[in-house]
């Protein structure tokens, strides 16, 4: 039975709380859908009656088996989008996110089988984000945040928390992107910030939120 727009925003939202907090809650999902409690709920419960949801009122929920095979469905359709919008049509990495939340709707499945094909069946999103497969199996590296990487250890950076085009545009701007090789010199107990050394450019300091919302994985 086709979901709509709407049904398939929250099952992704959902999915993604989920993925960081375990069990999920009604105002979660108001915030992160901007929207409100109320209509969370009414939402909740038309996801329930479809079981893709274990929904109980005034109560944490969880996606069932078929909500979180659906999900990854979703996600997988939007990643593949952003690496097709990167890596075939030339965009930057911080404008293809609004584009691919329209483009993840088309839920042909032969569409994004042949898209997966063409593309050469890639394990991560331009922002480092691993792509589900068509089974909804995803390759998680071991990695960690750039705020917590030792001093003076070679690492690589493999993917962005926070993907906000200001974020992006910044990296940007300071020449850090995905494959990005750097080490952490020093950091500052004034404000929290980080000094960086990349190969062919001066040290430079960057923010203590920015470190958090970067993640590398390093030789141990």
């Amino acid at each position: 039975m086709p979901l709509s727009k709407s049904e398939e925003d929250y099952l992704k939202s959902i999915f993604r709380l989920q993925q960081e907090t375990g069990q999920v809650n009604t105002n979660a999902v108001a915030q992160d859908l901007r929207t409100k409690p109320a209509s969370v709920t009414d939402m909740l419960k038309k996801l329930k009656v479809k079981k893709l949801l274990h929904y109980e009122p005034y109560q944490e929920f969880k996606l069932s088996a078929e909500g979180k095979k659906t999900a990854l469905g979703i996600v997988r359709r939007h990643r593949l989008w952003e690496y097709f919008l990167v890596e075939k049509l030339g965009l930057r990495w911080d404008e293809v996110h609004d584009i691919a939340e329209h483009l993840e709707h088309i839920s042909n499945q032969r569409l994004i089988d042949k898209l997966d094909e063409y593309l050469g069946y890639p394990d991560t999103d331009p922002h480092g984000d691993p792509i589900p497969d068509a089974s909804g199996k995803m390759k998680i590296p071991p990695r960690i945040s750039l705020a917590l990487l030792p001093l003076n250890t070679p690492a690589e950076v493999c993917s962005v928390g926070n993907q906000s085009s200001e974020m992006l545009e910044m990296l940007e701007h300071l020449g850090i992107r995905i494959g990005t090789r750097l080490e952490v010199k020093r950091r500052f107990e004034f404000d929290g910030s980080t000094e960086l050394k990349m190969r062919n450019v001066p040290p430079f300091v960057i923010s203590q939120t920015m470190a958090k919302n970067l993640f590398v994985t390093h030789d141990h």
